[in-house]
């Protein structure tokens, strides 16, 4: 299981292992892992586990959460990711049974077999793994009954096509429950696929995603039949598939 160091000045405080979904951070002693200092908010962040990626949420805290010394309000916690909550220092360690890899990699591999992308090509699209039921990180409009199939339709496959780059034309079939576009440490956003519908939602980024040429907000955005989605400088359209 992925697991963190906590520590401070270089000294290592305690070693957490991730085996629950939802960690939370912060001074109060209901946190899961309680920091008490002045400097940490009562509820400061919250660690999501979802089909082996780890997101990181910063809970609206008075000083701020920073990884690898840089301010961040949602992020995909990767391999050796140094978390900053003032003076504490919280490093990421992925599952030691699974290969380490840098962010380039991961994408690159994971989109090989549903892109049939050439080992050279510049990655657009991940799959995540398998199903789950939901995660704390995605809000709430993922539970609203908003239907995206018309009256009467079972559901529908819903597909992502390239529409630009070194990739153009090629498509990926949205067959999982997570499934994670853009590129870690530019723009990174997650398309869930649910019995209402299919939604993506904003992770990781100063530039929020563009559907149809206007951002979408922090809130899961309903996708319909093809929406043009802009990520991380390229273009993709989703569109259902009987």
């Amino acid at each position: 299981m992925p697991k963190l160091i906590l520590s401070m000045d270089g000294l290592v405080l305690k070693e957490i292992v991730l085996d629950k979904e939802r960690v939370t951070i912060g001074r109060k002693p209901n946190n899961d892992i309680q920091i008490d200092n002045l400097a940490i908010s009562g509820q400061h962040a919250v660690i999501t586990t979802l089909l082996g990626d780890a997101f990181l949420e910063d809970l609206n805290s008075t000083n701020g959460t920073y990884v690898n010394g840089q301010p961040i309000k949602k992020h995909v916690l990767q391999a050796n990711d140094v978390v900053e909550l003032g003076k504490y220092r919280i490093k990421y360690i992925p599952d030691v049974a699974q290969r380490e890899m840098t962010a380039h990699e991961l994408v690159d591999t994971a989109a090989l077999e549903p892109l049939a992308l050439r080992p050279d090509a510049d990655p657009t699209v991940t799959q995540a793994g398998s199903s789950a039921s939901r995660t704390q990180i995605l809000p709430p409009e993922l539970q609203r009954p908003t239907d995206s199939r018309a009256p009467g339709q079972g559901q529908r496959t819903g597909v992502i096509q390239v529409l630009s780059g070194p990739n153009a034309g090629r498509e990926l079939v949205l067959t999982k429950s997570l499934t994670t576009l853009g590129k870690p440490g530019q723009q990174v956003a997650v398309i869930t696929r649910r019995a209402h519908g299919f939604f993506i939602t904003h992770v990781e980024g100063a530039a929020f995603p563009l559907v149809n040429g206007q951002p979408i907000d922090a809130q899961a955005r309903l996708l319909n039949d093809h929406d043009v989605i802009e990520l991380a400088a390229v273009k993709m359209e989703f569109f259902l598939r009987d």
